[in-house]
């Protein structure tokens, strides 16, 4: 009886997985709109670009409960997949993976040394891209850069904030974010503890 217990158990938990809880070959968590590119960033910046995007890279690695988090609770929101989606190109790096890329400087590198050049150590590192390639390497062109897993208000506000060029602006993202919760709250679209 228990076996049988446990059996169903587990197929409802399965069932229950939110359709971008997959997990790809390398242990990292797919979303079936993440680009699948050559990882020449100068590339994916024209592409997304002319695609009327922006360049997101996402850094995880296996066995990451913050990205894990990240896919079942954010990417899994509709508000937040879908205003993603419309307005940026995101591609997917293994902190520790050895897929070749190509920096804006030139330099050929693998996934984990980028990481390292770019000074990237916590999963999920999401890095914001210029609409234009430059020659300076990714961690001095990139326009903002998200470490570790927020909230949903948090986390999408980011990719509003950069998408509006707010980078650009004298609101620093903190103001921003502080401004568009209250707006929320007095919308009535969030609880005063949110």
């Amino acid at each position: 009886m228990s076996k049988l217990f446990f059996a169903v158990l587990a197929v409802l938990g399965v069932l229950l997985l939110p359709a971008s809880a997959s997990v790809g070959e390398d242990g990292l968590h797919k979303e079936p709109w993440f680009n699948m590119t050559f990882r020449d960033i100068g590339e994916d910046i024209a592409t997304a670009k002319a695609e009327g995007k922006r360049l997101a890279i996402i850094f995880e690695q296996r066995g990451c409960i913050y990205c894990r988090e990240m896919h079942e609770k954010l990417l899994s929101d509709p508000e937040v997949r879908d205003y993603i989606q419309a307005n940026f190109m995101v591609v997917q790096y293994n902190m520790f993976g050895d897929e070749e890329v190509t920096d804006l400087d030139g330099e050929k590198l693998t996934e984990k040394t980028a990481a390292r050049k770019w000074g990237y150590v916590f999963t999920p590192t999401i890095v914001f891209l210029p609409e234009e390639a430059t020659d300076a390497p990714v961690n001095r062109a990139a326009v903002a850069t998200m470490p570790g897993a927020f909230g949903k208000w948090t986390f999408l506000n980011m990719f509003r904030w950069v998408h509006e060029k707010g980078y650009e602006g004298d609101e620093h993202f903190q103001v921003y974010h502080a401004r568009i919760i209250k707006e929320l709250r007095d919308a009535g679209r969030l609880d005063a503890e949110e």
